[in-house]
């Protein structure tokens, strides 16, 4: 028996995402096309479905309303993936309502934009437990009362956080995880000049925690004094209970603070090749262990040496103190790698990150590009025919990647040879990044599709 494929949308027979949330099985895949889908909540509880925009974002305007008094997609099934969906203004009666309320195992959620709800994501204590969540944005969620945010990811094993940008919560964290595992990872959490949230990154009950090449930038009005915490609520996760900070670029624009906060009774708080630039200190709280090297501190934002600190641009330049300042940082106690492979680009995405000589202080290599790619010489001709996305090269091609001109990743195809086609006939009618990767270097042009 062969996996059903529901089609939803102003065409098909199912016209809302609900209509079909009771019938599929298990395994099964939802296309919900581009658009609006006012109104529209619902509860999904089989198991390992994908469950995807198709042609740009669907877009599921609650207008406050919810499913269970929940959020607009009470996702209850385990393996689940959602893609390329945006959840906004959802309320409930408890000022938590949330675009995804996750009550299942391991959920996966990918270019996805979550705005002006009391929670972008919410959900509680599942186990065994992994929530991954990249390329997405988290922007204007939260009540107001300190108690709901951008994220609030619940006591589960272990969360992936990536290539994000979670920005502007009310009061409440930028990302806040009970998880007992985090890896948080080339994302981009700011307050800005008009933000209102407390932390950027709020841990409250420890465990293991690696916070590596991430922005994290805190406004004049942001509500608390400190931009990251760890285990201010009591270490309650399982051991151990070690914080690992490398090659952040963290910048604080209000007149006091401190970069980081541990509670007493964390085991190791390891700092490494970060860029601390603003007022305040350099840590609150005393470790068992702490050890650091390769830090930057500028109390002054502007001798950082940013290329555009007004516009949150803090790659650097020629002049900055921070260029080859790291130092090797190891492997966390997890055995994870503490060498960022990767960079922040904005919005919501990543580039690889090429490091010369002693890797730099902070999120961004000095030599790194503040676009996403650079040329390459091999001889690369890309063309379309009806709906055909073509790539012949000289070397052999290890990927093709699609970008629209917001940043999101439409394509993400592996090939490992000298030519190859792609349907594209999925993609909505518009100007995109057409990029390929040979032999670590890329070649990007923008094509009409």
């Amino acid at each position: 028996m062969h996996a059903t494929i529901w089609q939803v949308g102003p065409a098909h027979t199912y016209t809302m995402p609900s209509q079909v949330s009771t019938l599929v099985q298990n395994g099964d895949t939802v296309d919900i096309d581009a658009g609006n889908y006012p109104s529209d909540v619902c509860r999904w509880q089989a198991h390992n479905l994908l469950l995807r925009g198709v042609g740009g974002l669907a877009q599921l305007e609650s207008n406050g309303l919810s499913w269970g008094d929940k959020a607009i997609w009470v996702i209850q099934g385990n393996n689940n993936r959602v893609e390329w969906i945006e959840f906004s203004e959802c309320t409930s009666t408890s000022q938590n309502g949330a675009g995804i309320r996750y009550e299942g195992l391991n959920l996966t959620v990918s270019h996805c934009y979550f705005h002006d709800n009391e929670d972008g994501i919410l959900g509680g204590a599942f186990h065994p437990c992994t929530v991954v969540i990249e390329f997405s944005e988290f922007a204007y969620n939260g009540y107001g009362d300190g108690f709901s945010h951008n994220l609030y990811i619940g006591n589960i094993d272990t969360l992936i956080f990536r290539y994000n940008y979670s920005h502007h919560t009310y009061v409440g964290h930028e990302l806040k995880s009970r998880a007992y595992v985090n890896y948080i990872l080339y994302n981009r959490l700011s307050n800005e000049a008009t933000g209102t949230a407390s932390r950027e990154i709020d841990l409250p009950n420890g465990g293991l925690a690696v916070i590596m090449g991430n922005i994290i930038q805190q406004g004049v009005n942001g509500q608390n004094s400190n931009l990251v915490g760890y285990g201010l609520e009591g270490l309650t996760n399982p051991a151990p209970y070690n914080l690992y900070v490398v090659n952040n670029t963290m910048v604080n624009e209000r007149p006091v603070g401190n970069f980081v906060n541990v509670i007493a009774g964390t085991n190791i708080y390891k700092s490494y090749n970060n860029i601390f630039a603003g007022a305040g200190s350099f840590l609150s709280g005393t470790p068992a262990t702490l050890d650091t090297a390769g830090n930057k501190m500028y109390p002054a934002i502007s001798s950082a040496g940013f290329a555009n600190s007004a516009g949150y641009d803090y790659h650097l330049l020629a002049a900055s103190s921070a260029i080859n300042a790291g130092t090797n940082a190891g492997t966390a106690s997890s055995g994870f790698s503490l060498t960022p492979v990767s960079e922040y680009v904005h919005p919501a995405n990543y580039t690889l990150r090429n490091i010369t000589g002693n890797i730099d202080a902070g999120a961004y290599e000095y030599n790194s590009s503040t676009g996403i790619f650079s040329e390459i010489t091999e001889e690369i001709r890309i063309f379309t025919i009806n709906n055909l996305l073509y790539v012949n090269s000289s070397e052999k091609i290890s990927s093709l990647k699609i970008f629209d001109m917001n940043g999101r990743t439409v394509l993400n195809k592996s090939i490992l040879s000298f030519y190859d086609y792609t349907d594209v006939s999925f993609i909505r009618k518009g100007i995109y990044l057409i990029v390929v990767e040979s032999y670590g270097k890329t070649k990007a042009i923008k094509l009409k599709l």
